[in-house]
């Protein structure tokens, strides 16, 4: 009987486990999310797609449940410019965001630093010799773990910064994806999923 006990809390705790991790991106269409802007933002062949509009500006797609500690998972492949990002904690009006975005760019422009818009810039980079990490038109895979003050990013399986900061420790808001200005830029995103910690 104590084994059964044990064996069936076991099972418990697993499904618990399992249901703290959640796709974010259905893969059929933009439920759960908003739009921000005149970009461009929808789904093709079970993937989320950005791709700049005839505006030129600023765009974002957020989710519309609020995350404060989570763990965030997904895969983008960058396409023309490819200039986008990852906020968390983040909060929009009209086109203009409160947060801090992991960032998504071109080779050499610090995919995985952290950066604050309308606010202090760049807070960290990643070190020069992990530029290279970013597979330029292919599938890479990304990871953001934010807890309290603390934010680690992961680009393909190396680690590209970790910061503690208090401004981020009292953050609050959506997920978001990017779309940066100046036009010409196209981004692809597929497994989008998040685990609440």
């Amino acid at each position: 009987m104590k084994n059964i006990l044990l064996l069936l809390a076991l099972t418990f705790s697993i499904g618990l486990t399992a249901q703290e991790s959640k796709p974010l991106f259905n893969g059929e269409n933009l439920d759960g999310w908003t739009n921000y802007g005149t970009e461009k933002w929808y789904v093709q062949d079970g993937l989320l797609i950005c791709e700049s509009g005839p505006d030129a500006q600023y765009g974002y797609l957020a989710t519309n449940e609020h995350y404060k500690d989570f763990e965030l998972n997904l895969e983008f492949k960058q396409e023309a410019d490819g200039n986008s990002g990852v906020f968390i904690r983040s909060t929009i009006k009209g086109t203009k965001v409160s947060g801090w975005q992991v960032e998504v760019a071109p080779p050499g422009k610090h995919t995985g630093g952290v950066y604050e818009s309308y606010g202090r810039g760049w807070l960290i980079k990643p070190e020069a010799e992990k530029e290279s990490v970013l597979k330029a038109g292919e599938w890479n895979q990304m990871k953001i773990r934010v807890k309290g003050d603390k934010l680690t990013s992961w680009l393909n399986g190396t680690e590209m910064i970790t910061i503690t900061d208090e401004k981020i420790g009292a953050g609050e808001g959506s997920v978001a994806l990017q779309i940066h200005d100046g036009g010409g830029i196209k981004v692809k995103w597929r497994n989008i999923r998040l685990t609440q910690l």
